[in-house]
Formats: C-alpha cells, structure tokens, sequence
C-alpha cells in the first residue's frame, strides 16, 4: 500500500518537519491528523525557515496536495495568519490545500477553561500552551463541539454557538469566579468566526473523501502526526499528555480511512531525548551536561520559544513507541548535536525498588521514583555537519547510532545531522518500503 505513517517516538519535537519535508518530494499528498496549532515543524530549506502550525510540511513542495484532517483542532485564527505569513512568501493554496469539514473548532472560551483549569492545579499543572486545544477536544467528546463545517451554515454556526457560550459563561462564573466583564458575548464571537469562514470556506471539504479516492487511484499519502508517542492520550505518559491520539493508530481515525491502508509506519527520533512540559522525564539532566544539549540542540519550542528539557536516549522508551506503533524503521534526527561529547549514555533499562525493568511502565508513580540504567559509549570530535554519506561518520558515531539501531530492533532509514535538507543520508527510502 502506497501509504507511510509519520509519528514521533519520544515526547515530541524530533525533528518531524524536516523529515516530512524530505518525503514530501515524492509523494502526492500529506494530511494531518491530529493536534491543533500546539505543535510546530521547522523546516530549513536553502537560507530560509519555514515554522509551521497547523498546516502540513508538504505546502512546501508545489503540487503537493495537503489536507487537515478531522482529527485535528482548528482555531480559524491561527490557521488564517499561518496561511497568510506563507502566502507572503510565495506559497500558494489553490486546489491543493483542503480542510476537513469534520474537524472541530477552537472558539475563545476554550482558551479561557484551559488557563483557569491550569491555574487551579498549582504544582500539577501539566503545561500546556493555553491555547484551548484540550478543551476543544472535551467538548468535542461531549458532543458539543462545533465543526468547521458549521462556518458553511451562518444559522446554525450561531444557534449552536449561543448555546456554547451561555454554557460556558455559567461556567467560568460559577467555578472559576469569571467577572461578568470578562465573560463572552455570542455577537462578538459570531462576527469574528464569520470573518474566517470567508477567508478559509473555499478550502473546507470532505478531506476522507478526497484521501481515499487518492488511494484508490494508487497515489501516495504520507500521514503526519504532531507531538509524540509518549504524549498520546492513551499510550503517553497519562496525565501529562496532549489530548489526542498522537500514534500511528490516530491515522485512520483522524483521516478517515481503514486500517488496511496504512503501508508502513516510520518513527522519528533524536539521538538524545528532550521533553516539554510537566510530566516524568526518566533520562532528564538537570546540570550542565543538559544545558549542553540544549543549547546545542537550539532546544526551544516552534510554536512557544520555552525551553525544552533534555537528557540522553532513552531506548525503554522508544522501544514502548515501537511496539504500539508497529513501526519497522526509524530516522534519526540532530546527531550533530553530540558532537565534541566526551562520553555519551544510553538508556537501556530502569531501576526501580530493587528491580531492573526493562519496559516503559504505565504508572506514573512508578516513573517518578525510578531511575535510569546507562550503557555508556565514547564520543567523537568534529562536526558532522558536512557528512553526506553514513560511511563518512567517525567510527564512535556509526557505533553508536548501531547500538541504538540494535536495542530498538527496527532499521534506520534515516540519519539527519543538521537543519537543512541536503544534511540527511537516506539508507532506506521508507515510501518505497511502504510499498506492497
């Protein structure tokens, strides 16, 4: 099947948007399926960088059809500046940029629940952007969600919405103590979304129609996912995840298509962890060796500029994002980063109350009081930047990315060592892996 799963296998923030964006250039459309405007891909193509939001990494390959999915949070707000600040640049939309008209919205007062809700947690905050994503998934769970397909239909767009709001303003008064003045007001928020249905309503469509009559003429679809594994509502660390299903599983059921027609599954990894947010953190460094990585890295969040935490490669992990996602290959991002590391550590087993566990626990309390195994292996010197090809590694480099290779138990398809697209050896081609 003609089709490739993308999912990050640690926290997030593996460098998915360079390596969609390396697939891209033989694919004929990507689609998101998850997420909302929370997470961002950086893409570096020549001088130039591209951050994107919500919009999939394909836009930037002209003919690419790119599609949001059902599955994902739309706030019509962000999405109209991100397209904007690409058209600025030369991107165009037309006949090749689709919105699912079954994706839900983000409306203000989900902002609102998510910054009050977060302020009562105190030291359990789980860190997130408030920017009303988990919200808008709540309510779409509750079926009192609003579609985007809603914006087509100024009636019913408003009828559903003054319900919203007045629940919601009892809400806020009543739990959170809101003033009156700071509660929300439907002709407002009518106004507002209206706007954005003129700017975005030629590009809201029946996404799963279109993605399925790609596969049914044999095209090739990359699905690509935002977050990671361990931040997947039901297989992350629960609850310090996001609020969707951000494994390969979430592909179909924010797509629209059957299981049968996912091809391949690959994950990405760094060559060390980082994480952002609240939450356990097995291999984290809180000195200066992680300080090192960060900085090195350029560890700070696409979307929000805060600072990510770091620590080595956790294999346990991974290797838990392996087996849930069934995925048979993986590419390597910032190996570069680790250059001129004297000694590097690799996680490959937790010591927790006498014992050696050697798969990633489902209970949080047991991931706050274990620590971490280390095999340790030497560095190199130099930089791999301008590396072209996997036999120009120094021998430390290849040994090590083999031991990881090993522990995982997958192949690598993919090493990168650096932003641009011309810093990535491709060992595997993982579409044409994909391929039956």
């Amino acid at each position: 099947m003609p089709s490739l799963v993308v999912v990050g296998a640690q926290w997030g923030d593996e460098g998915k948007g360079k390596i969609v964006d390396l697939l891209t250039g033989q694919v004929d459309s990507v689609v998101r399926y998850q997420g909302g405007h929370n997470a961002g891909h950086t893409v570096v193509i020549g001088k130039e960088e591209f951050v994107l939001h919500l919009v999939p990494s394909g836009i930037l390959r002209p003919g690419v059809v790119c599609l949001i999915g059902n599955g994902v949070v739309v706030d019509p707000a962000a999405l109209v500046e991100e397209m904007d600040g690409l058209a600025a640049r030369g991107i165009t939309y037309d006949g090749t940029f689709f919105i699912s008209d079954r994706a839900h919205l983000i409306l203000p007062y989900h902002r609102a629940v998510e910054r009050e809700a977060e302020k009562l947690k105190g030291t359990r905050k789980i860190g997130t952007t408030g920017r009303g994503i988990g919200p808008a998934y709540a309510d779409k769970v509750a079926r009192v969600g609003i579609r985007v397909g809603a914006l087509l239909d100024p009636e019913l767009f408003r009828r559903v919405l003054a319900t919203n709001v007045e629940t919601m303003n009892y809400f806020l008064s009543r739990l959170y103590g809101t003033p009156s003045e700071d509660l929300f007001d439907v002709g407002s928020i009518y106004s507002e979304y209206m706007g954005y249905a003129e700017r975005i309503a030629p590009y809201i469509a029946d996404t799963a129609l279109i993605l399925n009559n790609a596969l049914d003429r044999g095209e090739r679809v990359l699905f690509e996912g935002a977050q990671g594994t361990h931040l997947d509502v039901d297989h992350g660390t629960y609850p310090f995840v996001t609020s969707s299903s951000a494994t390969a599983g979430g592909a179909c059921v924010g797509t629209g298509v059957g299981p049968t027609r996912i091809g391949r599954v690959l994950g990405i990894v760094k060559a060390y962890t980082t994480r952002v947010g609240s939450g356990p953190f097995p291999t984290e460094l809180l000195d200066a060796t992680g300080e090192r990585l960060r900085t090195q890295g350029g560890e700070f969040g696409a979307t929000t500029g805060r600072p990510r935490r770091c620590g080595w490669f956790d294999a346990v992990a991974v290797r838990h994002a392996v087996r849930t996602n069934a995925i048979a290959g993986i590419a390597m991002t910032k190996l570069d980063v680790l250059d001129g590391f004297e000694t590097l550590k690799i996680c490959n087993g937790y010591r927790w109350r006498g014992k050696l566990l050697t798969e990633f626990p489902s209970d949080p309390r047991i991931l706050e009081e274990l620590t971490p195994e280390y095999e340790e292996m030497p560095g190199w010197s130099g930089a791999l930047g301008d590396i072209t090809s996997v036999d120009d590694l120094p021998p430390a480099a290849r040994a090590y990315v083999d031991r990881i290779v090993s522990l995982l138990g997958v192949s690598l398809d993919i090493l990168s060592f650096g932003v641009r697209r011309d810093q990535t050896c491709l060992l595997l081609d993982p579409m044409a892996a994909g391929v039956s």
